[in-house]
């Protein structure tokens, strides 16, 4: 009886003895498949779209843009890289475009009728579609940063003139003087569209508007769109920027996207949210969606423009109808790609 017992003792101890090893790589290899599941980065911006000629633009122009393009893309990866949020990445990214005059949004803002900048912008999260909003503000150095801070501190979406800059102050958001903005380039975009006689050069044929969608490590989505408008609008017009669903739109279960164009066509077809909605409703991919909405549903309507999207799993997508398209993308390989002309 004593026997047997040792002998059983032995056996269980051989049996537990053996398995361990087998416990233990199954875990190693569990691990492994973690390690795996780590979401990939990227990122995708546009400076505007529009019928401009190759021909007409200098050399000089063109690099100009493409290191503004770079610089800000390059910010904005950097922030994923390591380990920033994809809603930091898109504020970021578009800081950098709102301080150079070369795009219609912040300091390049274009001028209205009565001869001052409105400027409007918003932001989107993917994660909660919590979402901030400002329209036709005037004294606000980064737009982005206030709709930013609408999302997070407020229980409102949109802000628009003389209330949203209120709120600005409140949240210690950076004001300048109205001369901040008086980009000679842009005063005389003015005057020629105020002269029904003269010349329009390329740059009074783009819209300047500017957007980032961004993809972070843990799969959260975020997109921005930030703009001065249409050179000479008046009666306070607001176009697609501000509108979440038109000019904004992003949800981690789809994508995220940020429209440039003629607005008043965004609006009315709800671009950036129809592109998602294809997605969920049609289970159609990324680029399907987004060439349907802007090559055939914008396109038959008379609307002029295009987007930059990113769904979920890292696939990037930049489709326009006009002849250019400022834009640049670092994809979930780290390959990086800066374009204005198709």
């Amino acid at each position: 009886m004593k026997k047997a017992f040792i002998l059983s003792a032995i056996i269980s101890f051989l049996f537990w003895a053996c398995q361990t090893p087998t416990q233990d790589s199954n875990t190693e290899n569990n691990n492994q498949e973690e390690i795996k599941k780590v979401n990939p980065i990227a990122i995708v911006i546009h400076g505007g779209a529009g019928y401009m000629a190759q021909s007409n633009m200098s050399e000089e122009k063109q690099n100009a843009y493409k290191a503004k393009l770079d610089e800000a893309i390059s910010k904005g990866h950097d922030i994923l890289k390591n380990g920033g949020t994809a809603i930091e990445a898109v504020q970021r990214t578009i800081n950098i475009l709102e301080d150079s005059p070369l795009f219609n949004s912040g300091k390049g803002a274009v001028f209205n009728h009565e001869g001052y900048n409105e400027l409007d912008a918003s932001i989107m999260d993917g994660k909660t579609l919590n979402a901030g909003a400002v329209a036709g503000v005037t004294n606000v150095k980064n737009p982005i940063n206030l709709a930013y801070e609408v999302m997070k501190n407020s229980k409102h979406v949109m802000l628009s003139g003389a209330g949203a800059q209120v709120f600005a102050k409140e949240r210690g958001i950076r004001l300048v003087d109205s001369a901040y903005f008086a980009v000679p380039d842009r005063l005389e975009a003015l005057k020629r569209a105020q002269n029904k006689t003269a010349l329009l050069n390329w740059e009074d044929e783009k819209f300047g508007t500017v957007g980032c969608v961004a993809l972070d490590k843990d799969g959260n989505i975020a997109a921005g769109t930030s703009t001065g408008g249409m050179t000479n609008k008046r009666w306070n017009r607001i176009g697609d920027s501000p509108i979440i669903g038109a000019g904004t739109y992003a949800n981690n279960a789809t994508c995220g996207v940020s429209s440039t164009g003629h607005g008043e066509y965004f609006i009315r077809l709800a671009v950036a949210h129809d592109i998602s909605a294809q997605m969920q409703y049609k289970n159609v991919s990324l680029q399907e969606a987004a060439e349907d909405m802007v090559l055939n549903k914008l396109k038959a309507l008379g609307g002029d423009g295009g987007i930059i999207a990113l769904d979920k799993d890292g696939n990037i997508s930049m489709v326009f109808n006009t002849s250019g398209m400022f834009r640049a993308s670092i994809d979930k390989n780290g390959q990086k790609q800066i374009k204005i002309f198709k």
